[in-house]
């Protein structure tokens, strides 16, 4: 199932020309650098409140953009680069990446449990709607129950029977309210701790030397005269050999019910077939942006839609597998109704379920990428 790098010289590897080497890799740095420093201008000019603009969220996704490929470079091309500026900036990019993801995330994985919730429910308006409105209309309420709501393309859990049905409306409602109030109160300190983040100074010391590369790449004395492609295809046969660690023969099954089993487990660690399918996950992003520094900082690269599709995939298998543990943890919190527990006992298992559909569609797509490069 493992796919090999293409040949240097194929022309599916994507360049043409004259092989790329460290003056190429310096051309992309550059070019992260600058969108890095031009992403945090707009960030300082659309200030920053409580809950923020649009535009000062776009920016700093546009930072984590920026430093997520600056540091894939570092890790994909270490050996072209001096090792102790490489070794310092690592961690330092991916705290910044990491600490202005958070917010976005806890945003994300509260909307698709409340949606979630609406589906399986069936009920005509979201639980945390429903949840502010039970005290004034519960009659009302349960009055206009409807059909469930279309899910997102995969896999959907089975309709309920009406008095499981009936039991889980109960406690849709509940279920909402709970995990708004716990999801929110995370977004919030995490906004706060972005913004705390983006005050410091280890966050200006970043800034400091990202603006340096913006002008000055540290390569080395043989960096000029090195092909990126064989470090590109090292990337790519490190994605290829953890994919064909990966039980894709059981994720052809679309209703793994080993791996829903253990997936429904009420440990409170995580679970330990995600940490492969994660990894994964990472190194096709290390994969892409190799291939992106190789076709030069105009981004001659031809897109892969293959590439495409399993990572998004995997980024649903990421976030199915994030909002299950969510649910999960809001179910131990104590002296909850039955019916709360409930709830999110089936919103669990429904995000299990999307983990396996979104494990499905990777296996997919990367047949179909497979055979496409065979």
């Amino acid at each position: 199932m493992a796919q090999r790098h293409l040949d240097p010289t194929d022309p599916r590897s994507r360049h043409v020309g004259p092989a790329p080497t460290g003056d190429a890799l310096a051309g992309y740095l550059r070019a992260q650098a600058t969108e890095f420093l031009r992403a945090l201008r707009l960030h300082r000019e659309t200030g920053s409140g409580a809950n923020g603009s649009e535009d000062s969220a776009e920016a700093a996704r546009a930072l984590r953009r920026s430093a997520r490929r600056i540091s894939a470079s570092l890790h994909s091309f270490q050996s072209l680069l001096d090792a102790d500026w490489c070794e310092a900036m690592r961690p330092e990019l991916a705290w910044v990446s990491g600490t202005l993801a958070m917010e976005h995330a806890y945003t994300a994985r509260l909307e698709r449990l409340l949606t979630a919730l609406h589906r399986l429910s069936g009920s005509s308006a979201l639980p945390s709607q429903a949840a502010a409105s039970a005290a004034g209309g519960r009659a009302a309420g349960a009055a206009r129950l409807g059909a469930a709501a279309p899910g997102e393309a995969g896999l959907r859990t089975a309709p309920a029977s009406a008095p499981e049905r009936g039991n889980l409306t109960v406690g849709a409602a509940k279920a909402g309210a709970l995990l708004d109030r716990q999801l929110t109160l995370a977004r919030t300190r995490a906004h706060s701790t972005a913004l705390q983040a983006l005050g410091s100074s280890r966050f200006h010391a970043v800034a400091d030397k990202v603006a340096v590369l913006a002008s000055e790449v540290p390569l080395t004395e043989a960096a000029g005269a090195t092909d990126l492609r064989p470090l590109a295809a090292a990337a790519q046969d490190r994605l290829a050999d953890a994919v064909s660690a990966l039980p894709l023969v059981t994720a052809g099954n679309p209703y793994n019910a080993t791996a829903l089993v253990h997936g429904l487990s009420p440990d409170t660690v995580p679970h330990p077939q995600d940490a492969p399918w994660h990894q994964v996950r990472l190194l096709l992003r290390l994969h892409r942006y190799a291939r992106e520094a190789v076709s030069g900082p105009k981004g001659n690269a031809v897109v892969d839609l293959r590439l495409l599709s399993a990572g998004q995939a995997l980024n649903r298998h990421r976030d199915a597998s994030e909002a299950a543990a969510a649910a999960a943890q809001a179910a131990r919190t104590p002296r909850i109704a039955p019916a709360t527990a409930y709830a999110l006992g089936v919103l669990h298992a429904d995000q299990r379920h999307e983990v396996e559909a979104a494990r499905f569609a990777f296996q997919q797509a990367w047949q179909k990428e497979t055979v496409g490069a065979s």
